[in-house]
């Protein structure tokens, strides 16, 4: 097809996406749920037809798919998984466990094949992670004993999407044990040899070939190796007849263990966020609005079944792991709607045709809905879980869900680790205080690992560099940073995330201290000023000792002290 039409249905696909995400984010729900109805009204049945051009889109939105895993691939590490701690690991792999045994149960009752039963599990049994963790965290509950359990919860299933999609593909691939036995020893060679791959041209070929240069500098060759590394992962396991998704999670993974994994994740994002605005957009072409007011009972009442047996499912795990029923309650409903990885597992399940189209226009249509109703219901989640544990606990006496919460992490960054940065966390050292370093030079991320500390190489400015470093947890950041305008952007930034953490910025300039305190610094520590001062102390000790008869020096006045910005510490 022309060119120009393709372009043209892209830009109003995304800018329709645009408008309908900020109405919706305006008035407290996910801008997810903007990109899908703007696919839905603006191509597929029952649309007013602006884009046509479905097919074409959809594949280039795929890329976003692996973008996505890739990312996932990234984040993914043990360490992490254990600081769940086990019980909220355990509850979090159970859950996942019996939804999808659950709601294929449900499903073959229904009536569908075990085949297509099993892809509807898959689909409907992963949470929205961008919904519950941006609500649970606007609203402070991130800390609570449910918040924790849900986010147990979210990571364990976000591991989970490659392993629901290979099993969609594998049960769609194979009439019997022995082809299903051959598919999943055909993934695993395949999975094997890409792992290997990967290792020997990262650790080999690629440190050789850019093992002088410094990120500061070539800030563009990290992202082209990203791009390279993740879409072309994808190719290769594409190539070999397994899913691409896999592929690139593979490789997200084999990058996720190097020392540039935060600024990497930080750098495709803006790429990964277009391509899956794309994506989340062609998924709602599928939806039928008109199909949908037709068979509105049978949407709601999916909806319904799908949102009561995911609640349940999850309130009985967790108190039967020892939580309070209204903890476990609270849970059940933070994690009772259908995720946005249902459209990429319905991705998966149409390619290798294990799911029907009108089973999979029904699924899409109940995400929506319960995507749509997930903000409310998060934000009385706790009021909700409580009174439904009265209901049922009859005359038992419980406790409210958020009547004990966690203690916060409480940890500090310190952004640039030069000599400023290094001399600031000295006094760090010999505390409890977990400390976490952001830089951009590998070697201060090194030297401070050396210290014991946390290191990320990663520039400070992106959100998600910061979001990496859990900035919004943390109780101070230090910013050493010695160029003026990229201190203040960091220190926006900051702001933004974390509003209540204690910013102490290095100025290097008096005339910059204005711009830092505009910005939200709480106190600012000025090279000059502080030079001016260590050279009058000398001085006065200089006298002292080599003019007797001098009288001792009174402290000299800052001559900017009244009317420097942060004079007024908080």
């Amino acid at each position: 097809m022309d060119i120009w039409q393709l372009l043209f249905e892209i830009v109003a696909l995304l800018a329709g996406a645009l408008i309908l995400g900020g109405v919706f984010a305006r008035f407290g729900q996910s801008p997810l749920v903007g990109y899908l109805i703007a696919g839905m009204l603006l191509g597929g049945p029952g649309s007013i037809q602006l884009v046509k051009s479905e097919q074409e889109i959809e594949v280039i939105a795929e890329l976003g798919v692996s973008l996505l895993l890739f990312s996932l691939g990234l984040e993914f590490s043990l360490p992490r998984l254990r600081k769940l701690g086990n019980k909220a690991l355990i509850g979090g792999i159970l859950q996942v466990s019996v939804t999808l045994a659950a709601m294929t149960g449900v499903a073959y009752l229904y009536g569908l094949d075990i085949r297509e039963a099993v892809a509807v599990g898959a689909m409907v049994a992963l949470s929205s992670t961008a919904v519950v963790l941006r609500t649970l965290m606007e609203s402070g509950e991130i800390d609570t004993p449910y918040g924790g359990n849900s986010l147990a919860i979210l990571l364990v299933q976000d591991i989970a999407v490659v392993p629901l999609a290979i099993l969609i593909a594998v049960l769609a691939g194979g009439e019997g044990a022995r082809e299903i036995a051959v598919n999943v020893g055909w993934i695993m060679l395949t999975a094997g040899l890409l792992i290997a791959g990967l290792y020997i041209l990262l650790n080999f070929v690629a440190a050789r070939a850019l093992g002088g240069l410094t990120l500061v500098r070539n800030r563009e060759l990290t992202t082209i190796l990203a791009v390279v590394i993740g879409l072309g992962s994808a190719w290769v396991a594409h190539l070999a007849g397994i899913s691409p998704a896999l592929g690139a999670f593979i490789a997200g993974m084999i990058l996720g263990g190097s020392p540039f994994a935060t600024q990497i994740r930080a750098d495709v994002s803006s790429l990964r966020v277009v391509l899956l605005t794309l994506f989340f957009g062609s998924a709602g072409m599928i939806a039928d609005p008109i199909w949908i007011a037709s068979n509105l009972f049978l949407v709601v009442g999916a909806t319904a079944a799908i949102m009561l047996v995911k609640l349940a499912v999850t309130w009985i795990i967790f108190q039967r792991l020892g939580q309070s029923p209204a903890v476990a309650a609270t849970t059940g409903i933070s994690v009772s709607q259908i995720g946005e990885f249902a459209f990429v597992l319905g991705a998966v399940a149409r390619t290798v045709g294990a799911i029907t189209r009108e089973t999979h226009l029904l699924i899409v249509s109940a995400t929506i809905v319960s995507l749509l109703l997930s903000p409310l219901l998060l934000s009385y989640a706790g009021c909700i879980g409580y009174r439904l544990a009265k209901f049922v606990f009859w005359g038992r006496s419980i406790s409210p869900p958020d009547a004990l919460t966690t203690a916060a992490t409480g940890h500090i960054v310190i952004v640039g680790f030069g000599p400023a940065g290094r001399i600031a966390a000295a006094a760090l050292r010999a505390s409890t205080i977990k400390v976490v370093v952001v830089d951009l030079n590998h070697e201060g991320v090194k030297k401070a690992k050396e210290l014991g500390f946390d290191g990320h190489i990663g520039d400070a400015t992106q959100y998600e560099v910061l979001e990496h470093a859990r900035v919004r947890d943390a109780k101070a950041v230090i910013v050493t940073v010695p160029h003026n305008r990229t201190a203040v952007m960091v220190v926006e930034a900051v702001r933004g995330l974390a509003p209540n953490a204690h910013i102490v910025v290095r100025s290097r300039y008096q005339r910059d201290v204005n711009d830092l305190a505009i910005s939200g610094a709480d106190i600012i520590f000025g090279d000059e000023q502080e030079i001016g001062q260590e050279l009058g102390r000398h001085l006065r000790e200089w006298l002292a000792a080599h003019d007797k008869d001098a009288p001792p020096a009174a402290e000299p006045e800052d001559p900017q002290q009244d009317s420097s910005p942060n004079s007024d510490h908080k």
